[in-house]
């Protein structure tokens, strides 16, 4: 895998001893938790757009987070969070919409209106994949998988004017890039089960994203992976 250009300082995870930030003063918050799959689709975004210096990253320590994250930021006491314009923003796909329609940056959804109407479609499948990659790991991983991964690697023929998804990259490949990180990894080492075996398109896919310098950058430790998913699924 190709090294980011540019890494970016990863401020510690706030746990409960921590004191909140002076809230709603101006400054664009993204509460986020580095080992979270929805918080990382915003982050991805936040960086290919070139946000960094725009949107501050305010990580939490999910395990032990602190009171006046759901008293005082987000009832839900859910990440990601985005603190903008005295207002809270949540849920990830909301999020990673709001950032592209309201901030500076290329922008990720494409103006071909074949392409969008295909994005909205893949972007309503995110949670039929990720809710059946995540119930396979009680299951048959091999056989339970296999329709949903079909299904990506043929949305991934669908154009043929570049590696990702609507061809160029876009907030489906954010949306989805995540959980393959994940499960390509939890499969392969517990189940030894490989994702991408008979699926060229959705290898190819993984290759480029893993060029992505806004994605690379926002990637854990394989090892920290393979843990949690021991520690909640196993």
């Amino acid at each position: 895998m190709a090294s980011p250009s540019v890494l970016e300082d990863r401020p510690a995870s706030l746990d409960a001893t921590a004191d909140p930030p002076t809230l709603f003063d101006g400054t664009t918050r993204l509460y986020t938790s580095y080992v979270c799959p929805f918080a990382q689709r915003v982050w991805i975004t936040r960086n290919v757009k070139g946000l960094q210096e725009k949107i501050k990253l305010v990580p939490l320590d999910l395990g032990n987070r602190p009171a006046w994250y759901k008293e005082k930021v987000y009832p839900e006491n859910k990440v990601p969070a985005l603190e903008h314009n005295g207002k809270i923003i949540g849920e990830s796909l909301d999020l990673i919409l709001y950032l592209d329609t309201t901030f500076e940056g290329p922008s990720l959804y494409p103006e071909d209106h074949a392409k969008r109407e295909y994005g909205n479609d893949l972007l309503k499948y995110t949670d039929t994949f990720i809710k059946t990659m995540y119930a396979s790991l009680k299951g048959d991983p091999f056989k339970e998988t296999a329709p949903v991964l079909d299904y990506l690697e043929n949305a991934l023929h669908m154009f043929d004017d570049g590696s990702f998804f609507l061809g160029q990259l876009s907030l489906v490949d954010i949306a989805y890039i995540p959980f393959i990180e994940r499960f390509q990894i939890v499969l392969s080492e517990l189940f030894k089960c490989d994702i991408t075996a008979d699926r060229p398109k959705l290898s190819a896919w993984i290759q480029e994203m893993n060029k992505t310098d806004g994605y690379a950058q926002t990637k854990i430790d394989p090892k920290e992976i393979l843990e949690i998913f021991k520690r909640k699924f196993m």
